[in-house]
């Protein structure tokens, strides 16, 4: 593939609002050794990003300013050492950065192949979301066949897709969201029990779906107050995973309720893991999971699509939070 000096690729200017993204020039980077050269198709739009543009979560070292963490494209080039990839491939890859642009280098153990039958736009949509559920859900949370999960935030990328990959592996689910259009979006992609968590108490009706039982595992993105209440919807030896805190970080916790189910309160971000434990990471999802998409188990919800010159607007409708799914860019559109 011929590979230009130049692309188009979003700054921020300075930390704030969605106006702070702008598409500027900059040089096609070059990969390093052991890694993949992408064409970017397109890319997901993710909290973190958010979190970037306003300030609050800082790149690690050494990898790209350049907003987005999630790619799905063609190999343009490879760097030394590279032998499961060659150019030409169709490939998804979770990036520590630079994934709005329309050329991104990625690390080749953090790439896999786009899965049968998915476009690029929704390939686009795996990787932060998969790696993210599959870890905290099912390798930190430990969640089993017959068990109930709680999903926050069931409407997210993170929450619809939890919901997705814990029926296609036999697990009961409850999910909340702030709206009956939401509820009925997340009934329709299987879960059992919906909550509008703005009209009902979801510690009572995840208590009565599951005939008293609670929570096996309960999947936060909220934070602040709602540990306690996790708490209290847990079931015996149940496991809540902390996985942002939309509502603060802190609160205060009565450790008794801690004691007395002998819960496990755990959490992890995945930015700032090693290339290895990404790498063993992807593995495992491509072992587990890729078969799952291929059967139609699983398949990223698409909310809206934008070209990259409407980087703003795209950020406005996450800021908004009335998407149900992925937002996601195109460098085609």
């Amino acid at each position: 593939m011929d590979v230009p000096a130049t692309m188009r690729a979003v700054r921020i200017r300075e930390p704030g609002g969605p106006e702070v993204l702008a598409v500027e020039e900059r040089p096609v980077p070059e990969p390093g050794e052991g890694e993949l050269l992408v064409a970017v198709a397109a890319a997901g739009v993710n909290r973190p990003d958010v979190m970037q543009r306003e300030g609050h979560y800082p790149p690690p070292p050494g990898a790209s300013d350049v907003p987005g963490l999630e790619i799905a494209g063609t190999v343009a080039a490879i760097g030394y050492g590279v032998i499961h990839f060659k150019e030409g491939d169709e490939v998804v890859a979770l990036v520590p950065g630079g994934g709005y642009a329309e050329f991104c280098t990625a690390h080749a153990s953090n790439a896999l192949p786009l899965p049968e039958p998915l476009t690029p736009v929704e390939g686009a949509g795996v990787p932060e979301t998969t790696f993210t559920v599959w870890h905290n859900v099912f390798q930190r949370g430990g969640l089993r066949r017959d068990e109930w999960l709680l999903v926050h935030g069931g409407t997210s990328g993170i929450g619809t897709a939890a919901i997705q990959l814990a029926k296609a592996f036999g697990a009961h689910v409850a999910a909340t969201a702030g709206s009956d259009a939401k509820c009925t979006a997340m009934t329709k992609l299987g879960a059992d029990c919906v909550i509008n968590y703005r009209t009902s108490d979801f510690v009572e009706a995840v208590k009565e779906a599951s005939g008293g039982h609670g929570a096996d595992v309960v999947l936060d993105m909220v934070g602040g107050d709602y540990l306690m209440r996790n708490l209290d919807v847990l079931a015996d030896e149940g496991r809540v995973v902390q996985i942002s805190t939309l509502a603060g970080p802190k609160t205060r916790i009565d450790l008794r309720r801690i004691m007395m189910k002998r819960a496990t309160l755990t959490g992890s971000t995945l930015r700032n893991r090693p290339i290895p434990f990404k790498s063993e990471l992807a593995h495992s999802i491509h072992e587990a999971v890729w078969p799952v998409i291929k059967r139609g188990g699983y398949k990223p919800i698409i909310d809206s699509v934008f070209p990259l010159d409407q980087v703003v607007e795209a950020h406005k409708r996450i800021d908004g939070g009335e998407h149900i799914g992925k937002i996601v860019l195109s460098m085609s559109e």
